[in-house]
């Protein structure tokens, strides 16, 4: 047994692990980590240009592989920094390892230079957050947080390393394994419930499978896909468990909630048995609660006891894995009689499509070429209307991905989790559906892309606005358009609500800033310039690519549930 460094060991533990992609900024209290990581070969450590740009590649990279996001930053601001990308992830269960340097253990307390109560500061919106303390408790406490961030329900592990940690000497043992009492019960013990749930499933005359992120964390979309083909139950997802079924089944009915499809809240409204799995049942979904299926006897599945009935209640709860779940019911599952119910909801989705109005050049038009063009892909989206129009348009199969914001929504998602897509999927096209707002929030990590030679094509939606809340603005404020537009000047009229051909010029010029950074840049003004674009792009496979596409200014996402309405009162 040797003595090393803990910054050694914080290697040695990396590789343990299986880490081959490190997302990393350095600073002077984790200086000595980067030393030890200096030459290495089996981890390729990735230079981004901002703290929470590193952590949503981290969380990109996390999402689109399987894997674990690992990222590694300094104390104080790079901690901080850090802190958006944490909760964005651990809202939406992606398996984290965050590694931040802290001042050296004898001046903790002090208001020592860059320090920072990292782990008070994120404890309540991550899985498990520690400073270590003792150099002799560093291999157990790195192994826990790898253990913590991708078992049971996946979350986000902060492991703080004061500097004196690292450079002391100890052990090199790292544990193979690491017992952990577990707060979940064996499947067994939800048997009689699942049993009792798929008797309620047998007997409906209008079931409904509702499907939320947690069949997608869980890589059970092929056995969720078989289990509808079974049963003949038509699925709703929420805009996370979008991809649950390939969006072009004949059993998928769409997306439910507030941006949802008419087919898809009606179903909702006028099921007999809900059948969820791995959803929270948030606000976004429901709608106004008291009305929610009303109708509907509610089975809730979902591997964290603590979200079971906690906005819904469930008339059969049941704390377990969506694919052991899922599993469980294709063993004991069969055909229903439910031939009229899905035809009716069909019918429903033949009458009332999502669609837009085809006049210019629209959001739909863009992300169905996305479709045509794709085939085997990572979507990256912003959050906004162009997260919204994605999540409408864009069709997932088992070879489409998509990743978005979900539970936190965080505006400058888009950009970084593209990058991390890419360089965890390298044969993968990755292509990121962004609006001119979000990509102006973390647009220095162009600079990334382009360093690390990362072909991405970047979907600029421009309409000139921050788009969302100025639809909000329009519908429910009686379009007071209060710093949303982003053409301002400082001499425009300070309560101007009619975009016009005389407005200032966009700022910046997103063509040359693209070209700026050593990428590629295009516009596009008309629906037949779309495809050409996309071609053009595909041919850049050393550089990013940005298209601007230049939508309508006031384009709105459609329908939309208003504040506090029930599902069936959407606008059309």
């Amino acid at each position: 047994m040797q003595q090393i460094t803990g910054a050694d060991l914080f290697v040695k533990a990396l590789k343990e692990e299986k880490v081959d992609t490190l997302f990393a900024y350095p600073g002077g209290q984790a200086i000595d980590l980067f030393n030890a990581l200096y030459g290495e070969k089996e981890i390729d450590v990735i230079l981004p240009r901002h703290e929470q740009g590193l952590i949503h590649a981290a969380d990109g990279y996390a999402r689109s592989t399987g894997k674990v996001g690992v990222c590694l930053v300094t104390s104080g601001p790079g901690a901080t920094n850090l802190v958006t990308g944490i909760a964005t992830a651990n809202y939406d269960s992606v398996p984290l390892v965050c590694f931040t340097g802290q001042v050296p253990t004898n001046l903790i307390g002090h208001d020592a230079f860059q320090e920072v109560d990292i782990v008070g500061i994120t404890r309540s919106i991550c899985k498990y957050a520690v400073t270590v303390k003792r150099r002799e408790d560093l291999a157990e406490t790195i192994k826990k947080a790898f253990h913590m961030a991708k078992t049971g329900k996946p979350g986000v592990a902060v492991v703080d390393l004061p500097k004196d940690i690292q450079k002391a000497y100890g052990s090199d043992a790292y544990p193979q394994e690491i017992t952990i009492r577990s707060s979940r019960l064996p499947f067994s013990t939800y048997k009689e419930q699942m049993e009792k749930a798929l008797g309620l499933l047998n007997q409906a005359e209008k079931p409904l499978f509702l499907i939320g992120g947690g069949v997608n964390i869980a890589r059970a979309n092929k056995e969720m896909t078989q289990l509808a083909q079974l049963t003949g139950v038509p699925v709703v997802t929420t805009i996370m468990g979008k991809g649950a079924i390939p969006s072009t089944h004949s059993l998928y009915v769409g997306n439910l909630g507030i941006h949802g499809s008419f087919a898809a809240n009606w179903a909702v409204s006028h099921c007999d048995v809900l059948f969820s799995i791995g959803t929270r049942f948030n606000d976004r979904i429901t709608g106004k609660t008291e009305t929610f299926a009303a109708g509907a006897k509610i089975i809730h599945i979902d591997i964290e006891k603590n979200c079971i009935s906690r906005n819904i209640t469930a008339d059969i709860p049941i704390v377990a894995d969506a694919k052991e779940a899922i599993s469980f019911l294709l063993e004991k599952g069969k055909l229903l009689s439910v031939f009229d119910w899905v035809e009716e909801i069909n019918c429903l989705k033949r009458e009332y499509p999502i669609a837009m109005e085809k006049n210019g050049l629209t959001p739909q038009m863009v992300i169905e070429a996305v479709n045509d063009m794709f085939t085997d892909a990572v979507i990256a989206t912003d959050v906004g209307q162009n997260q919204l129009w994605t999540t409408q348009f864009l069709a997932l199969t088992e070879n489409r991905q998509m990743l978005t914001s979900g539970g936190l929504g965080t505006m400058g998602y888009g950009l970084p989790a593209a990058i991390g897509a890419k360089l965890g999927n390298p044969q993968k096209s990755v292509v990121v559906i962004t609006g001119d707002g979000g990509m102006q929030m973390n647009i220095q990590e162009m600079a990334t892309a382009v360093v690390y030679e990362l072909p991405i094509i970047i979907c600029i939606l421009n309409n000139g606005y921050l788009g969302n809340v100025r639809q909000w603005q329009e519908m429910f404020y009686d379009r007071r358009y209060v710093s949303t537009c982003m053409r301002y000047r400082r001499s425009c009229e300070t309560d101007c609500n009619n975009p016009h051909q005389e407005c200032p010029e966009y700022t910046p010029d997103f063509v040359r800033l693209a070209e700026s950074y050593g990428a590629k840049g295009i516009r596009v003004t008309k629906a037949e310039e779309i495809k050409a674009a996309f071609e053009r792009a595909r041919e850049n496979t050393k550089v990013p690519t940005v298209i601007e596409f230049i939508i309508d200014r006031e384009a709105n996402v459609m329908p939309i549930v208003p504040p506090g309405n029930a599902l069936d009162g959407m606008i059309l």
